[in-house]
């Protein structure tokens, strides 16, 4: 097996190619381990609605359910043990990934209960729970950027645990979530960690932007307004970038911690299968190309770059003040991103949760049956 020429020119590009998906199908038939081989993957992200669709695999899932039930388990205990073992499995898997890049790559990712969204406590509770259920030293526990998300990050990083920071949309929320990341850097060398062995990636979601901005634009109606269509998500992301690298390669905080070994935390394109069939089935990877970056993918845009996909060298870089243009040409046609973020937010919250309710009701049905 050899790998894919296109996603292997992304990687040297200096984008880690992760994968959005995983199931026990996945791990089990040796499918990870070949896109590993073919397709340059060195990470996998997980959210609640990867579990609710990889669970609605009754036949996957049967015999580990019936045990679960045979043993007494009931539904938050069953899906805690059948995610935290697919995790665990594609840990392992990533092992040797995760030894070759000294800990940057070979992560995989678990979420919290969305439904703790806004519960600082209960977050940091749970997150510890998985950091131990699933006991491997490339997992990354995936937290909301809720404004209850942003202390726990904090907390979680001082007791040592790797975070993955998921549902940023704007730039303002993306430099409280770099803040909290170097508190809780602060935070775990008081507390005697290794800074070395703690990582981070920022999860700032793309596709979903542009739906939402566009949808506004096209209410709008005039020919500025359809001519912005399609840019708000790549413009913002490349703002994220330009704060990125404000925080972590001009400004003074993170060389200081930087010295007693901390890594600077990376920005990941979450959301970048492009949703408006107009628009180019890879565009939120060829257009989202610099060094320090992850782009995690579905399998189909995983595919799609890999037929036909490029490689765009100066999709970010220097893009700072042309991306600001854009977004002020979007606020000048009347939409206001302030609004959008805050939608996007809570309807990012609501949608996990919504999965994770699913996912409940379905494995409580499976758990009764394998009762009867």
């Amino acid at each position: 097996m050899t790998q894919n020429d296109k996603l292997a020119a992304l990687s040297q590009a200096g984008v880690s190619v992760w994968l959005d998906d995983l199931s026990r199908d996945l791990i089990a038939t040796g499918r990870l381990e070949e896109l590993i081989k073919t397709r340059s993957v060195v990470g996998v992200t997980t959210n609640p609605s990867i579990f609710q669709a990889a669970l609605s695999n009754g036949a996957t899932y049967a015999g580990p359910i019936s045990e679960l039930a045979l043993r007494g388990a009931d539904v938050d205990a069953a899906i805690r043990a059948v995610t935290t073992d697919d995790v665990r499995d594609a840990c392992d898997v990533f092992t040797p990934v995760f030894e070759e890049t000294d800990g940057v790559d070979g992560r995989v990712s678990i979420e919290v209960d969305p439904r703790l969204a806004n519960d600082t406590d209960g977050t940091v509770e749970q997150a510890i729970e998985l950091w131990k259920l699933v006991d491997r030293p490339n997992l990354f526990i995936k937290i909301p950027a809720t404004k209850a998300g942003l202390p726990a990050i904090t907390r979680v990083l001082a007791e040592g645990i790797s975070v993955n920071v998921t549902l940023i949309f704007s730039v303002e929320r993306y430099i409280e979530v770099i803040e909290a990341y170097l508190n809780g850097l602060d935070a775990a060398y008081q507390a005697g960690q290794d800074l070395s062995k703690l990582h981070s990636v920022a999860s700032f979601f793309i596709s979903r932007v542009d739906t939402e901005i566009d949808k506004r634009l096209d209410a709008i109606g005039t020919p500025a307004a359809f001519e912005l269509k399609g840019k708000a998500g790549l413009a913002n992301a490349r703002l994220a970038y330009a704060a990125y690298q404000k925080a972590f390669e001009v400004e003074t905080r993170f060389p200081d911690l930087a010295a007693h070994g901390a890594r600077p935390q990376r920005p990941l394109w979450a959301s970048t299968g492009t949703k408006n069939a107009d628009y180019p089935d890879t565009l939120y990877v060829s257009e989202l190309v610099a060094p320090h970056t992850v782009n995690t993918m579905p399998g189909k845009t995983m595919e799609a770059f890999a037929d036909h996909g490029w490689v765009n060298n100066l999709s970010i870089i220097g893009t700072e003040a042309a991306s600001r243009a854009e977004f002020d040409a979007i606020a000048a046609a009347g939409v206001d991103p302030a609004d959008v973020f805050t939608v996007l937010e809570t309807e990012g919250v609501d949608k996990f949760e919504q999965a994770w309710n699913e996912l409940i009701a379905a494995t409580d049905e499976q758990l009764a049956a394998a009762r009867a």
